[in-house]
């Protein structure tokens, strides 16, 4: 039998460069144990931080070490190495701007050829936290209170950045958070009790994005429920993040023994199965398709459940929630990639199995 050639793209121009090395080499793992090896041949395509493709031995290196090539200083970004042409299914393993926004979906939509996860819209919504949030709101799914801003106006003449500030103290109060609104894995996001905490936070947030969003603060229990289908979904059981850092920064995330994952979540079964049908209804909300994770607060309380965000294309590193709350759900690792491969493959023909 003739083997299915997976282009693994991994690396980008993001912030998440690492974390996409780690996730690759994790579905890398995954294609070669034994009931995927002979259906699967991987072929590795890396992209430095410079926006340069690397193809062949060079980037399978990269993926067998884990170790991120230095730039090079010859190679043009707009020229893709020649196997991108022997692919039959793309798994695009980058998060973050320049890959989990729909600009890398766009270029693997042009190639014609199936890829894994949401097309353009879905990925340009579920990246931009205020479209995102937007969309929400028309599906009618509670969350926070929120502003959204510009850099321009973060950046703006000196007597009117006061008044900006005045209006999120006055709509939002302390504390909140303030993040960029087209990054992910907590870049650039920093939690802010005061005046000169909510101006530095806004500055710092204008240099990595010129979209900026505030989101008031909620005392309540952080859960995640993931989801798997194109137009037939499924949710996993759901999931609960504990940790003892300040909020669920990038360190607390991607370092191993700094958060715990309760699955399942130790909550109501009631609260379960509203997560549940709220991570469907947000998965159509932004058009996403074949796998995404939407993260929750959980209002003890109250009872409220409010929905955070939607990740369209979650990390598969060791530490990482998606995976784990399919392996408990009965989907383990490598099963939950041929999957992945499989609905990539039905989107792309328009035939997708129940």
């Amino acid at each position: 039998m003739t083997k299915l050639r997976v282009g693994l793209l991994f690396g980008g121009r993001s912030g998440e460069h690492e974390v996409s090395i780690s996730s690759a080499r994790a579905i890398a793992r995954a294609l070669n144990v034994q009931e995927n090896a002979h259906k699967y041949e991987i072929l590795s395509f890396y992209i430095q931080k410079n926006g340069c493709w690397l193809g062949g031995e060079l980037a399978q290196q990269i993926l067998e070490t884990g170790i991120p090539q230095l730039e090079t200083q010859n190679l043009n970004p707009w020229r893709l190495p020649d196997q991108v042409t022997e692919v039959d299914v793309w798994i695009p393993i980058l998060h973050g701007p320049n890959g989990e926004d729909g600009t890398i979906q766009g270029l693997l939509t042009l190639m014609q050829v199936p890829f894994v996860g949401s097309g353009v819209l879905g990925s340009a919504v579920g990246m931009d936290k205020i479209a995102m949030k937007m969309a929400f709101e028309q599906a009618g799914l509670p969350q926070v209170k929120y502003k959204a801003l510009t850099r321009a106006e973060v950046w703006s003449n000196p007597c009117v950045f006061p008044k900006l500030c005045d209006e999120i103290e006055s709509a939002l109060h302390y504390p909140c958070f303030v993040k960029p609104a087209n990054l992910g894995s907590s870049v650039g996001i920093a939690k802010v009790r005061s005046r000169s905490e909510l101006e530095a936070a806004l500055d710092n947030a204008a240099t990595y994005d010129r979209r900026i969003i505030v989101e008031a603060g909620v005392v309540a229990r952080e859960v995640e429920c993931a989801v798997l289908g194109n137009d037939q979904t499924k949710a996993s059981i759901v999931g609960e993040i504990t940790f003892h850092s300040d909020f669920y920064d990038y360190e607390t995330k991607y370092t191993v023994g700094k958060a715990d994952l309760l699955i399942p979540a130790p909550i109501p079964d009631g609260v379960s199965r509203q997560i549940q049908d709220m991570a469907l209804q947000a998965f159509a909300a932004v058009d996403a398709a074949g796998l995404a994770r939407v993260d929750f607060f959980f209002v003890e309380a109250t009872g409220e459940v409010l929905i955070n965000e939607i990740n369209t294309f979650p990390g598969f590193t060791a530490t990482s929630m998606y995976p784990q709350l399919w392996a408990y759900s009965g989907i383990p690792f490598a099963e939950l990639v041929d999957r992945l491969i499989q609905l990539a493959l039905e989107r792309y023909s328009g035939h997708e199995s129940k």
